[in-house]
This record gives structure tokens, C-alpha cells and sequence, in this order.
């Protein structure tokens, strides 16, 4: 649904400190910017204010909510708990038809450049990998946390690239030794990581200064 559409980046730019807690949502410039009417981005706003990213002020109209360092460790902390968990599933029950699948798609992640190509890579490695876990409900939760990732800010950090490849491929020696432990370590410092890269983006764009 084009509602969905705009409140996915609406998220981002939240989430990426484009848009600060306490900055004023303009229906119109919101509506301008992404090519579509009023009515799509009423309805993500009505969404966004439902996940408490945005609150309704009288007299002002929709302002982005709140958002502290702590709100943004406890949701990486989250994704990092059920990716960890979906990971040791994956740890104990992987054949080597699925390795190999998984060693194909880190190689594609390996040797892309643009960051669109970067996050398409990254994401189909992780779906993979969430896949055969054969936990739908888990992977429900998982993709539903992971809607207030920022990807763009990670693939334009060569940090990160660097740090993400080294994570992968801790996880394919995980899983190639049935070490539900390590894969689950693994799995969790990758989202340990982007929280703390995320933190530190917002901090320099002085989000948080009083």
C-alpha cells in the first residue's frame, strides 16, 4: 500500500535524524517531496503515531516524538535478541545445500559497491538465514523491529561494510560447526554494532543536544 510506502520513509528519515524529536510534519511538503496526495500520508501518519514515532499536538499538527539513545539500544537490543535466537536455530539444523546458499548470498554482499546494492544484498543474506530457521512467528517479530533500521545509514559506512562482512562470516563458521553459541553470539554484535553506529550518527548531528 502506498500509505505503508510513505510511512517507511517517514521511519527512515526519523530513525536517520533527518527529522528531529520535536520537528513539525507538514502534510503538504511530506505529500511534495514523495510524489504522492495528502490522503497516503494522512494514513501514515495515523500508523507512526500508532508506534509512537509521531504525536498529535493540538494546534500543531503531528511533531516527531521523543526518541533518546535508550529507545534506540532497547530496539536494536530487541532485534539483536530474536536475530540471535533465529541464528542457533539455524546453527543446529543447516545442511550443506543451505550453507552453501548462505556463502553464495555473502559473496554477492562481498562484492557490492553501490550502497542500493549493498542493502539489497544484505537483506536477502538475513532473510535467508531467517528462513530456514522455520520460525515464522519469530520472523514476523524480527522484520516488524526491523522497520526502524535506518539501512542507508549503514551502507554509506565502510566501517559498518567492513564490520558486516567480518559478522558474516563468523556466522558461516557458526553454522558450518553446528555452534548454535557462536551463531547466536555472531548474529547479536551485528546489531550490537549498527546500535552503537547509529548512536553515534545521531550524536554528531547533535540530536540530543540540549
Amino acid at each position: 500500500m502506498l500509505s505503508e510506502e510513505v510511512a517507511s520513509a517517514l521511519r527512515t528519515r526519523i530513525m536517520s535524524g533527518d527529522l528531529r524529536p520535536g520537528a513539525r510534519i507538514r502534510l503538504e511538503e511530506v505529500a511534495a517531496g514523495l510524489g504522492v496526495s495528502i490522503t497516503p500520508v494522512r494514513e501514515a501518519l495515523l500508523t507512526l503515531r500508532g508506534e509512537d514515532m509521531v504525536i498529535l499536538e493540538p494546534r500543531k499538527g503531528y511533531v516527531v516524538a521523543p526518541l533518546s539513545r535508550q529507545d534506540i539500544l532497547d530496539v536494536f537490543q530487541l532485534q539483536g535478541d530474536i536475530a540471535g535466537e533465529l541464528a542457533a536455530r539455524v546453527a543446529v539444523a543447516i545442511g550443506e545445500a543451505q550453507l552453501a546458499e548462505l556463502r553464495v548470498a555473502h559473496a554477492k554482499v562481498a562484492r557490492a559497491r553501490r550502497a542500493a546494492d549493498v542493502e539489497t544484498c544484505e537483506y536477502e543474506f538475513h532473510r535467508a538465514v531467517n528462513r530456514m530457521a522455520h520460525s515464522r512467528k519469530l520472523s514476523w517479530f524480527l522484520r516488524t523491529a526491523t522497520r526502524y533500521t535506518p539501512a542507508r545509514v549503514y551502507s554509506a559506512d565502510p566501517g559498518w561494510r567492513d564490520g558486516m562482512r567480518t559478522d558474516h562470516e563468523a556466522l558461516l563458521t557458526a553454522f558450518a560447526e553446528a555452534d548454535a553459541a557462536g551463531a547466536r553470539t555472531a548474529m547479536t554484535r551485528h546489531f550490537t554494532d549498527g546500535a552503537e553506529r547509529l548512536v553515534k550518527h545521531l550524536d554528531g548531528l547533535g540530536i540530543w543536544d540540549s
